[in-house]
């Protein structure tokens, strides 16, 4: 059987924080934990893009019309209009795009009591959920079933502290 690959683009455009290559090491296993609890067994490719707090509130004021900062967003490619568990039967390529404010990571890590790098897994986590067409905004058991998904992911990974 071939193993699927796994390409991921990264891009930097913040300058608070260096990205270091352990960094974007725990960035790849959270994207392959991901993917293997969610029974992904395609080729995938996901850009990655690292900014600060002002680029991710314009860009979020642009696509989700809210004039303020957040944490992480995600750009899914495919439209899913089956369940997301459907998506080992997808075709491969390109899963979409995630932009992570390192500048609201490392608040977040301090307001948590965590490391940056753990919430850097965290954020990678959840935004490769939707990704993978999972939602949070709908409804109760919506988020609630993205809450465990992202526990059990992150506690396959050895970094299963609550959030």
């Amino acid at each position: 059987m071939k193993k699927a690959k796994l390409m991921i683009y990264f891009l930097n455009e913040q300058s608070l924080f260096e990205i270091t290559y352990a960094q974007k090491h725990l960035i790849r296993r959270a994207i392959k934990s991901t993917l293997e609890y969610e029974g992904y067994k395609n080729n995938a490719e996901i850009s990655l893009t690292f900014t600060d707090n002002e680029k991710i509130r314009r860009i979020n004021s642009e696509f989700r019309k809210i004039d303020k900062p957040t944490d992480v967003l995600s750009f899914p490619l495919t439209d899913y209009e089956n369940t997301p568990s459907s998506l080992a039967d997808e075709p491969s390529g390109s899963l979409g795009d995630i932009v992570i404010s390192l500048e609201r990571a490392k608040e977040q890590a301090d307001e948590f009591g965590h490391s940056l790098d753990r919430e850097i897994a965290f954020l990678t986590v959840h935004s490769m959920l939707h990704l993978l067409g999972y939602d949070h905004v709908d409804s109760e058991a919506d988020e609630l079933d993205m809450r465990r998904r992202q526990s059990e992911i992150l506690k396959n990974m050895g970094l299963g502290i609550e959030q």
